[in-house]
C-alpha cells in the first residue's frame, strides 16, 4: 500500500528528428522519464529503446566533475556522448562563446553559479551534435536572455533534424518548439497528439487549474533567482458577497502571496503577471509601479494583492510570480506557477455572457446617427 509509481504504462514511440514535448503537473513523472531515457534510472519493468547518442541536459550539474575546470569537463562530456577529441576542438570555441563563461574557463565549476552551470551544460549539450537531445526544465536557471538564446539554438538543432525531447512548465516555448507534445499525469500518460490541441486540452483541464480559497504550495515550482528571498505559497479568492469564490472578470478579488526570508530585507519589486495559454504578458501588477517597498521579516510575510476588476474575457490564464531587489537583481521567478479559470457574467441576474473572441473585455456603446 505504500508503493508509489513513477511511471507506470508509459509507452510511446518518438520519430527521428521529431521535437517531441513532455507536459504534466509537479510530480507527474516527467523528469523520471527522461532519466530512464538517458539511462540515468533502470526501470522497474519494460524498456526503453533508443537509437543514436543521447545528449541529457536534466539537472545542474548532471555529468560535470565539480573539480575539473569548465574546459576539462568540456572534453569530459564530450568523451561520455562518444564524441572524438577532434570533434571536440572543432566545436569549442562555439561552446565557450555561447556559455559566455570565457574569463572563468580555467576555474573549477564547483565554484560556478548555477546560472553558468547551465550555460556550459546546455552549450556542451547543444553543441557535441547528439543525435537526441533531452532537455529537462533546468532552463530556467538561466536569465531571461540566456532562455531566448536556448529556445533558438534548440529550433536550430530541431531543424537540422535532431530529436528533441523538451520538458517545460512554459506552454508558448512548447507550442514554439514541438511538434508533438505528451500529458503526463500522476506517472500515467494521459494524452498525446498535436502541440496545440495536447496544450489546450491541459490548460483547460482541473490539473492545470488551481481551486479558489487553498493554499497552493510552491516549494517545488520550477523557478529562478537568487533564493534570497522565496515565495512560499499563494491563494487567490473572489470578494463578491453575491456570487462564489470563483474569479469573475468584473468583481473584485485578491491574492496571498507567502513568502520566506532568513533574514528581514526591503523589496523593491513583487510583481503578479497574468499571461495567455500562449504565453502572451497580459497582465503585469508590480509594486514598483507604485513606487513603494515591501518589508520582509525573518521567517514568513504575507503580501496581499487586490484587484477591483480584471477586465479580461472568459478562459485559463497563468499566473507568474517575480520579486526582486533594485540592488542584487532578482530574488525569485516562477513563470509558471498555477492557473487560473476566469468566467464572465452579466451585472444583473448574473447570466452568462456568450463567448466573445479577444482578451480583455472592454466597455463601449453603439448607436445609429442618421445623416443629415
Amino acid at each position: 500500500s505504500d508503493e508509489l509509481w513513477a511511471l507506470k504504462d508509459v509507452s510511446f514511440e518518438v520519430k527521428r528528428g521529431e521535437v517531441v514535448g513532455i507536459i504534466g503537473r509537479n510530480g507527474a513523472g516527467k523528469s523520471t522519464l527522461l532519466k530512464i531515457l538517458s539511462r540515468i534510472t533502470e526501470p522497474t519493468s519494460g524498456r526503453a529503446e533508443i537509437h543514436g547518442r543521447v545528449g541529457s541536459l536534466l539537472e545542474v550539474g548532471t555529468g560535470f566533475h565539480p573539480e575539473l575546470s569548465g574546459r576539462e569537463n568540456i572534453y569530459l562530456n564530450g568523451a561520455i556522448l562518444g564524441m572524438k577529441r577532434a570533434e571536440i576542438d572543432r566545436q569549442f570555441d562555439a561552446i565557450v562563446a555561447f556559455a559566455e563563461i570565457e574569463r572563468f574557463l580555467d576555474t573549477p565549476v564547483k565554484r560556478y553559479s548555477s546560472g553558468m552551470y547551465v550555460r556550459l551544460a546546455f552549450a556542451v549539450a547543444a553543441h557535441l551534435e547528439p543525435e537526441i537531445m533531452v532537455v529537462d526544465e533546468v532552463l530556467a536557471v538561466g536569465d531571461a536572455q540566456f532562455q531566448r538564446k536556448c529556445l533558438g539554438k534548440m529550433s536550430d538543432v530541431a531543424s537540422g533534424g535532431r530529436t528533441v525531447l523538451f520538458v517545460s512548465h512554459n506552454m508558448s516555448a512548447v507550442q514554439r518548439l514541438c511538434t508533438r507534445t505528451i500529458r503526463l499525469d500522476q506517472g500515467t500518460l494521459v494524452t498525446w497528439g498535436k502541440t496545440a490541441e495536447i496544450v489546450a486540452e491541459y490548460v483547460a483541464s482541473d490539473a492545470y487549474c488551481a481551486h479558489p480559497e487553498q493554499w497552493i504550495d510552491l516549494a517545488k515550482a520550477s523557478r529562478r533567482g537568487s533564493g534570497a528571498a522565496r515565495f512560499a505559497a499563494a491563494k487567490f479568492r473572489g470578494l463578491s458577497e453575491y456570487l462564489n469564490s470563483n474569479l469573475r472578470s468584473e468583481e473584485p478579488f485578491e491574492f496571498l502571496l507567502s513568502v520566506t526570508t532568513d533574514t528581514p530585507k526591503s523589496v523593491g519589486s513583487v510583481c503578479i503577471i497574468i499571461f495567455d495559454q500562449f504565453g502572451t504578458k497580459l497582465i503585469n501588477a508590480d509594486t514598483i509601479s507604485q513606487g513603494r517597498h515591501i518589508d520582509l521579516k525573518a521567517g514568513e510575510t504575507l503580501i496581499r494583492f487586490r484587484f477591483e476588476r480584471l477586465h479580461l474575457n472568459s478562459g485559463i490564464y497563468t499566473v507568474g510570480l517575480w520579486m526582486a531587489d533594485p540592488t542584487s537583481g532578482p530574488l525569485d521567478f516562477i513563470e509558471s506557477a498555477f492557473g487560473i479559470q476566469v468566467s464572465v457574467s452579466e451585472t444583473e441576474g448574473f447570466g452568462v455572457k456568450p463567448t466573445i473572441d479577444g482578451v480583455v473585455t472592454c466597455q463601449f456603446q453603439v448607436e445609429e446617427i442618421t445623416s443629415q
